[in-house]
């Protein structure tokens, strides 16, 4: 039986229906499944650090996340300064 509160809603995504999420720096800190997907029917949120590699997979449905931004970007935002800011 659906949900009630989510049935109807158009701008939810089903969660795990594709086997790789682009994200970008705003979608951090990474769960899954993401804000934005039904949770219904999925599985128990689950955080992943992509922030240290560029890429995650989910341990429990597989999906594969990979960060938009360069892992280099990453780092140097980490510290709190860009490339361009040397």
């Amino acid at each position: 039986m659906p949900d009630p509160q989510t049935h109807d809603r158009t701008d939810l995504i089903e969660p795990n229906a594709a086997n790789r999420y682009e994200v970008s720096q705003d979608d951090l800190p990474l769960s899954c499944p993401m804000p934005g997907m039904y949770l219904w029917n999925s599985h128990p949120k689950v955080y992943l650090p992509i922030h240290e590699t560029g890429e995650e997979i989910c341990p429990y449905c597989g999906a594969q996340y990979v960060l938009k931004d360069s892992v280099e970007d990453v780092v140097t935002l980490r510290k709190g300064r860009r490339q361009s800011d040397k």
